[in-house]
């Protein structure tokens, strides 16, 4: 995008976040639900396919583009990024990853516009952290796909209208090896999606099990077609790395937004008739977390731009989300504990984030998971003598 077009992107993201969304948070976790003004918003703005091609209703964001404007976008709750976040990440990026031109031709104008709502089915109750292990089949009956599985926590479930599901076409294959994915619209027979799931934060991005049931399905919903039939695991992966790039630029964002909580607490609170601020052991807080975010950011723009160039689809991803995760979770610590026991209180904003910035350490791959990706990367059969 043109530097000019993009920084007016920027700059009307970041009044919509600050002046439309940021007064809306309290409401938007009491009540576990999006307002559907911010909701329309959005999507006027472009915002559920800014990751996407042009050439299909998209931005076309470059990665290092696209940090960038997550920075702004994690000022806020993250429900909000969680609502157009699959559309752009692993869900629309598999059409753009293993789809056909057919493929993407007919879904990607619909998900990048909003009109089509995308979720990314491919964890189950026994397969979170390591997905190759995942038991969802589906078997050729006459020129039909049937699919039988479950899936849990998956993004937007409740309000999905097609799903990337993963499931096993050949059982007797190495477990990365024989995993195929299906495009499956909701409300296709058989496919049941359960109660949405009462999380410890980020209420307003909902999440629920899905259920599959003999759920019969057109050749033309495997994911690239012919040439597509398990590949559905490194597509996932490629998939994810992208996602792991994504999730850390948020965490960047919620970082910055807690400095500048704790920053506007101390400088108006008073203890013992002084300033808190004036206390060297919360002046000694505040820094932390602000060289936090100010390492958390650089190492971000680092990963997207060798993500960009193709020198880095692997270790740098793994490294920024395993950092950004763990570093947003200090800053939310420390945000708390500079505001004491009001901290501890609901309707304040550190509250609030402190609850949402926990799950960051798990999804798009747990902190350990990445430990172990990053060493196994560097190390090679060493790691696995």
């Amino acid at each position: 995008m043109d530097a000019a077009d993009f920084s007016a992107v920027l700059s009307e993201v970041r009044r919509f976040v600050r002046e439309r969304v940021v007064p809306e948070e309290q409401e938007i976790d009491e009540k576990d639900e999006m307002p559907a003004d911010i909701r329309e918003a959005a999507k006027k703005m472009g915002l559920f396919g800014f990751a996407l091609p042009e050439e299909y209703g998209g931005l076309g964001l470059s990665m290092y583009e696209e940090a960038q404007l997550m920075f702004e976008l994690g000022y806020t709750t993250p429900s909000l990024r969680s609502m157009f976040g699959t559309n752009n990440g692993i869900a629309g990026h598999v059409l753009m990853v293993g789809g056909t031109q057919e493929q993407k031709a007919q879904w990607l104008p619909r998900i990048a516009s909003g009109d089509v709502l995308a979720s990314f089915a491919l964890t189950e109750p026994e397969a979170g952290s390591d997905p190759s292990t995942l038991t969802t089949r589906a078997h050729l009956d006459g020129e039909d796909w049937v699919i039988n599985g479950a899936k849990r926590y998956i993004t937007n479930a409740p309000l999905a209208d097609v799903f990337m599901v993963f499931a096993r076409t050949d059982p007797a294959a190495p477990r990365t090896r024989g995993i195929s994915t299906f495009l499956v619209p909701a409300g296709t027979p058989g496919l049941t999606v359960a109660p949405r799931d009462h999380k410890m934060g980020q209420f307003g991005a909902w999440t629920a099990d899905v259920y599959f049931d003999d759920v019969r399905v057109p050749a033309e919903a495997l994911v690239g077609g012919g040439d597509g039939l398990n590949r559905g695991f490194s597509t996932a992966m490629g998939c994810i790395a992208h996602g792991r790039v994504h999730i850390s630029a948020l965490m960047v964002g919620m970082a910055e937004r807690l400095v500048d909580e704790s920053v506007a607490y101390a400088s108006t609170r008073k203890q013992s008739g002084k300033l808190i601020g004036s206390f060297q052991l919360v002046q000694g807080l505040i820094a932390d977390s602000m060289t936090d975010y100010y390492a958390g950011r650089a190492t971000v723009l680092e990963a997207a731009r060798r993500f960009d160039s193709g020198e880095d689809t692997k270790i740098g991803p793994s490294c920024t989300k395993y950092f950004a995760s763990e570093m947003v979770w200090r800053v939310a610590d420390r945000a708390v504990q500079v505001h004491g026991g009001a901290g501890y209180m609901r309707g304040v904003a550190v509250e609030r984030f402190y609850r949402d910035a926990r799950l960051f350490r798990i999804y798009e791959g747990t902190s350990q998971v990445q430990q172990v990706i990053i060493a196994k990367a560097l190390l090679g059969e060493a790691a696995r003598a």
